[in-house]
């Protein structure tokens, strides 16, 4: 399998050699290129073909705000890219969340978790670190009542349970039923069973709530 290629933006310089440095030896990843979110940020989408972009919003974000909004436009029509935001506080991840970033971390993440997170997204994932959760803004439609979520952690089966775990692996309906020794049609049961008791409307959907309610670890 290919490694995934990476694009760094920001517009502190410190902070894209930082992430160069935390980034470059990771095995399975491979640093396209750098930029500081320019100008010539299309074009250097173009020549440095990215799998995933690792956005930095800086401890002022207005300036990588402006640069993740630039890009949600431009991959709308075609690019698909996945984008890791680094956020400062919980507002601005909100914002960051609203433009097209599918990872939310905090900028002292460490390079375990953002290894995860880049590899999560790249399978189409959703990640959300939970120290920017507590934001009325990243409200994602689950109860705000602890009462509410604790019964929806309880409704599901230790089954359901495993299969959830999986999925925020990447692993795709063939490859859970494999490693859990069932049928493909049984996976889909139990994964719509999911779906239906998180309230969700996709796979990933179930595996953001399921984090934010602390029943699986990305």
């Amino acid at each position: 399998m290919a490694d995934l290629r990476l694009l760094i933006i920001a517009a502190d310089p410190l902070a894209r050699a930082g992430l160069v440095t935390l980034l470059d030896e990771q095995p399975g990843l491979q640093i396209a290129g750098q930029t500081d979110g320019g100008d010539s940020l299309a074009d250097e989408l173009n020549i440095f073909e990215p799998d995933v972009l690792v956005v930095d919003l800086g401890w002022e974000p207005e300036e990588g705000l402006a640069i993740l909004e630039e890009l949600a436009l431009d991959t709308a029509e075609g690019g698909g890219l996945a984008a890791v935001a680094l956020a400062p506080d919980e507002q601005s991840a909100a914002v960051a969340w609203a433009a097209g970033a599918r990872a939310l971390l905090p900028r002292t993440i460490s390079g375990e978790g953002l290894v995860a997170a880049i590899q999560a997204v790249a399978q189409g994932l959703a990640v959300i670190d939970p120290e920017l959760l507590s934001s009325e803004s990243l409200s994602f439609g689950w109860p705000a009542d602890p009462a509410q979520a604790a019964g929806l952690a309880e409704a599901l089966t230790p089954r359901e349970l495993e299969v959830l775990q999986l999925l925020a692996e990447g692993l795709a309906n063939k490859a859970i039923a494999q490693r859990l020794a069932i049928s493909e049609h049984t996976v889909k049961f139990h994964v719509n069973a999911i779906m239906s008791k998180l309230g969700a409307q996709s796979r990933t959907a179930a595996v953001v709530q399921a984090t934010r309610l602390g029943l699986i670890m990305l």
